[in-house]
C-alpha cells in the first residue's frame, strides 16, 4: 500500500506544478533563451495596449503552439531601431520582419508597409498598418520575435504587460 501525501506536502506539490507550468509558458526554449533581453529598450509596437492571445511555448521545436503575441492596434510602430529584413506576402498574407541588431528579429503580420528592404527604421516610426488574413482576428497583429533564431516571448523585451491605470471618477 501507497502512503498517502499529508495536505501540507500535496499543497507544496501542487504550488510547484503551478510555478513551474507559468515559467514554461513564459519562457523561450532553446539555448538562446539564456541571453538577457529585458533591457533592450523595446516599446510597443501599438498603442493602447490590449494583448488578445498570448505566447505559448511550443514543447519542443516543432510542436503545436502560439509564437508570438496578438495584440489589438491600427499603426504598427518600430518597437526599436533596425532594418527591414523582409517585406512581402506569406500564404496571403502581408508580413513585415525588421532585424534589430545582436541576433533579434521581429515579424508582424498581417500587415501593409511602404518600406522596402534594408531600410531603416527608428523606436517609434510607423512601420506598417493592420491589414487582414491569417489567424489573427481583424483589426489585430501578430508580433513574433526571434532571437538567434529561435522565437522567444515578446513580453521579455516588451517588460511584461503594461499596468492599468484606473482614472478617478465622476
Amino acid at each position: 500500500m501507497r502512503p498517502s501525501l499529508t495536505p501540507r506536502l500535496r499543497l507544496l506539490a501542487s504550488a510547484f506544478v503551478l510555478v513551474a507550468t507559468f515559467l514554461l509558458a513564459v519562457t523561450p526554449t532553446g539555448a538562446a533563451a539564456a541571453a538577457p533581453v529585458l533591457d533592450r529598450g523595446w516599446t510597443w509596437p501599438v498603442a493602447p495596449v490590449r494583448i488578445v492571445r498570448p505566447y505559448e511555448a511550443p514543447a519542443h521545436p516543432y510542436g503545436p503552439g502560439h509564437r508570438g503575441i496578438d495584440v489589438v492596434g491600427t499603426d504598427v510602430l518600430a518597437p526599436a531601431d533596425g532594418v527591414v529584413a523582409f517585406r512581402g506576402e506569406v500564404a496571403g498574407r502581408g508580413v513585415l520582419t525588421i532585424d534589430h541588431g545582436g541576433g533579434l528579429v521581429s515579424s508582424y503580420e498581417p500587415v501593409d508597409s511602404d518600406l522596402a528592404v534594408s531600410d531603416h527604421v527608428r523606436k517609434g516610426q510607423r512601420i506598417a498598418v493592420v491589414s487582414r488574413g491569417g489567424h489573427t482576428a481583424p483589426g489585430t497583429v501578430h508580433l513574433g520575435v526571434r532571437l538567434k533564431g529561435e522565437y522567444i516571448n515578446p513580453l521579455l523585451l516588451l517588460g511584461g504587460v503594461p499596468r492599468a491605470v484606473l482614472l478617478p471618477c465622476c
